[in-house]
Parts: structure tokens; C-alpha cells; sequence
């Protein structure tokens, strides 16, 4: 079965502090948009309504737009921006960089079903 939908479109919009998600729902893939604001940080913004130390959830990746520095659990760190394809497992913070809006695509799957949720 042939699915098509329009990220201008998203079936849901998820808000926490200085960002937001849209996500998209297809047969076999939930795709989401993330918009992340200067002074986003994943430990003070979605933490409080995940209720985790840490993001655990899983993320496929393109960054269109902005920077994001990574810090997993175990401490390995990694910096993200435009053009930048990434895995990354659960375990981890990130925040932005600089006073520009980040802007990144998730194809995993669990970010459009599982990301900023109580």
C-alpha cells in the first residue's frame, strides 16, 4: 500500500520548553521533525516529562539545520549540524549550540512514538 503525507501536515505535535515535535505516522515508519530553540538542552527540557536521568530513546538522523553536541552515558561526546546523518543509541544528553534553531529528522521510529512523553 502506497502512503504519502506532508510534513506541513503532521498527524501530532508534541511541545516541551524551547522546542517542539511533529510527528508523522506511516505503515512500517514514524518519522518525525524536531525544532529545537537556542538554550534547549534534553536534560532540562524533556527530562522532567520522560522522567529519566538521561534520553533513552533511539535516534536515526539528518540534522537540516543548526548544531547539537551529543554526551552519551558512558561520556563519549560528538557534535552534530547540517548535512550530518547519526545513529544514536539511548543513553545520552544534547543541547544546542549557539543562538541558532536546530531543525533534525528522525526516521528511528521510537522519537515519533515515545519523545517527550510522560
Amino acid at each position: 500500500m502506497l502512503e504519502v503525507k506532508t510534513v506541513e501536515k503532521p498527524d501530532e505535535r508534541r511541545d516541551f520548553p524551547r522546542g517542539h515535535l511533529e510527528a508523522l505516522h506511516l505503515t512500517g515508519l514514524d518519522f518525525a521533525v524536531g525544532t529545537f530553540e537556542p538554550g534547549w538542552r534534553w536534560s532540562e527540557s524533556v527530562a522532567p516529562i520522560a522522567g529519566t536521568e538521561s534520553c533513552m530513546v533511539h535516534h536515526n538522523g539528518y540534522v537540516v539545520r543548526g548544531r547539537m553536541h551529543i554526551r552519551m552515558d558512558d561520556g563519549g561526546e560528538s557534535e552534530v549540524g547540517p548535512g550530518d546523518v547519526f545513529v544514536l543509541p539511548p543513553g545520552h544528553d544534547a543541547w544546542v549550540v549557539g543562538d541558532e534553531q536546530v531543525v533534525l529528522y528522525d526516521f528511528a521510529g521510537t522519537m515519533a512514538n515515545e519523545y517527550a512523553k510522560g
